[in-house]
């Protein structure tokens, strides 16, 4: 009577992410950002939120509350334009979890998972895109208030001091979005909860008015408020008057935000299944 031989079990190898050196993650995440502002290109309606929407913010606000607020539009402008632009890049750092939840709801994001690139590049690339965004949209608000009046006493040099400023905070805030974006499950239900937090903390604050004229209870939210510390770091540089501690604060919560929420963002992004 013969046995039966049990062949061995299979081995079933793991599949680990691809090792990859340093110039490959940074072709490969500006391939990521490249192919971001493509999708621009063939949708350009995209750009909307970088292109009108400063326009109507700064026309509707200088005009609406220019003559009660300081006497003239052209003195409301000198301290609207810094906070207007700070709100504006803000609400279009949102952007960047929609379209990274976008990508999930259509498949894009498995099939990012099956190529053997370097797995952050999606997302770094996405915010290395949206960068590119937030420069648009200051450019067109500064240009719109350099036609309303706006003269900032800083010069050339305090305007792109404030905006790079804006810039590394906006950066960093992304990384809220996008963890927002990995777990919520549409888009629609990203852009909701993001305006949810954003609206308190950009009204709530000191960009349209001086907070001394608020009530007790309001003024000590806004002054706690880190849009009101970034508001008031930009406004300083724009106005020739930089405030140091501001700045220095803008750039300390901005290192602590990217190095608490990236890790968890990209956490999230290799074990989402």
């Amino acid at each position: 009577m013969s046995t039966a031989t049990l062949a061995p079990a299979p081995h079933t190898a793991t599949i680990q992410p691809p090792r990859v050196g340093l110039a490959a993650t940074v072709s490969q995440s500006f391939t990521m950002a490249y192919r971001g502002l493509l999708k621009v290109r063939h949708t350009p309606e995209q750009l909307i939120d970088v292109t009108f929407q400063p326009i109507i913010f700064t026309l509707m606000f200088t005009y609406l509350f220019g003559g009660a607020l300081a006497g003239s539009t052209q003195a409301y402008v000198q301290f609207l334009l810094p906070g207007i632009l700070v709100q504006t890049i803000l609400f279009v750092t949102i952007y960047t979890g929609y379209t990274l939840n976008n990508d999930i709801s259509k498949g894009v994001f498995d099939r990012f998972r099956s190529l053997p690139i370097w797995r952050p590049s999606p997302v770094v690339g996405a915010l290395l895109g949206d960068t590119v965004r937030y420069t648009i949209a200051s450019v067109i608000t500064i240009s719109l208030g350099l036609l309303l009046g706006f003269r900032p006493d800083g010069g050339f040099l305090g305007v792109v001091l404030g905006v790079l400023l804006l810039l590394v905070f906006a950066f960093a805030l992304s990384w809220t979005f996008i963890i927002l974006g990995l777990l919520v499950r549409s888009p629609n239900a990203v852009m909701g909860i993001s305006m949810l937090v954003l609206m308190p903390l950009t009204f709530a604050s000191n960009v349209f008015v001086d907070p001394a004229t608020m009530p007790s209870g309001l003024r000590a939210f806004v002054e706690v408020n880190p849009v009101s510390h970034l508001v008031t770091a930009v406004r300083g540089l724009m106005a020739g008057s930089a405030d140091t501690s501001e700045i220095l604060w803008v750039l300390i919560a901005s290192a602590a935000l990217t190095a608490v929420l990236g890790p968890i963002a990209m956490h999230i992004y290799r074990t989402k299944s």
